[in-house]
């Protein structure tokens, strides 16, 4: 069975309203899960989670959203939602690459870049997209290649890079594309310097089935990266991840388990699952 992968997004309360908004932005959308911790939802079959874990990490375009409008009416109604509160990154307007594109801050500190597209056969219309930049700049490819040997149900759609005489130095990653476990990602370099890098504002989490799984992608994921709290760790190149057991999910929706399985995981760095009970 392949692992579930899902974006994670960090907030200092306001789950429940972000939730809200985000999914009123999508005809195709619903919450599946909601408490005073999390909120679950999907949009146009992309899983996001939103975590109520205080003011320790924040946000920041690391990771932003690539949503594909097949509409100017879309793009438009989505851009002015959006940038209620928030504020352009780059403004809504004719690029190179795309008739209508805008990268977006939304009033919750997330961002999406938007542009106008029409969608591919089986392609999800809301991508995480990771921007390597500062310390990282230049190791997109090789990321996205490690990434799809640690996931065996992976798949490398684009890697384009940039040739002489292109804005960034040749070899530099223009746009990438792959699949983790069905899950669709994107890839860039981002030259310059940056007052942002990647934290634990957002993260990746990995749902696992076992131990065994636990254990694989604990291992392959932490190699040459940081080892944190609760499940969570850092990769090489300094992306978010959680390692997180399914049955957890159970635990803490039961009232029985629920406080001993916190208890139990508070102290863990990678979870134990038999500890759990």
């Amino acid at each position: 069975m392949a692992n579930q992968l899902y974006t994670c997004l960090w907030f200092n309360g306001q789950t429940a309203e972000a939730a809200e908004f985000y999914c009123s932005l999508f005809e195709q959308s619903k919450i599946v899960a909601k408490n005073p911790i999390i909120a679950k939802f999907e949009i146009a079959g992309t899983t996001i989670k939103l975590l109520n874990g205080g003011a320790l990490f924040t946000k920041n375009p690391s990771i932003s959203f690539f949503v594909k409008c097949e509409t100017k009416e879309e793009i438009e109604k989505m851009w002015h939602a959006l940038l209620d509160g928030g504020k352009a990154m780059m403004a809504l307007d004719k690029y190179p690459w795309s008739e209508q594109y805008g990268w977006v801050e939304d009033k919750f500190g997330m961002t999406w870049q938007l542009f106008l597209a029409k969608l591919a056969p089986g392609e999800q219309k809301v991508i995480p997209s990771i921007l390597f930049t500062n310390e990282v700049y230049g190791r997109g490819e090789e990321a996205i290649r490690f990434y799809s040997s640690v996931f065996a149900d992976s798949k490398i759609m684009l890697t384009e890079v940039y040739g002489e005489g292109e804005p960034q130095p040749a070899g530099k990653l223009k746009f990438g594309s792959f699949e983790l476990n069905k899950a669709q990602f994107a890839a860039m370099d981002g030259p310059g310097n940056h007052n942002f890098q990647f934290n634990e504002g957002i993260s990746i989490v990995v749902e696992c089935e076992d131990q065994n799984e636990v254990d694989y992608y604990w291992e392959k994921l932490s190699e040459g990266g940081y080892e944190g709290q609760c499940g969570w760790l850092k990769d090489k190149f300094g992306v978010s991840w959680q390692i997180v057991p399914v049955v957890l999910n159970e635990l803490m929706r039961n009232p029985t388990t629920a406080e001993k399985a916190r208890n139990a995981f508070m102290k863990m760095k990678k979870f134990i699952i038999k500890d759990l009970y």
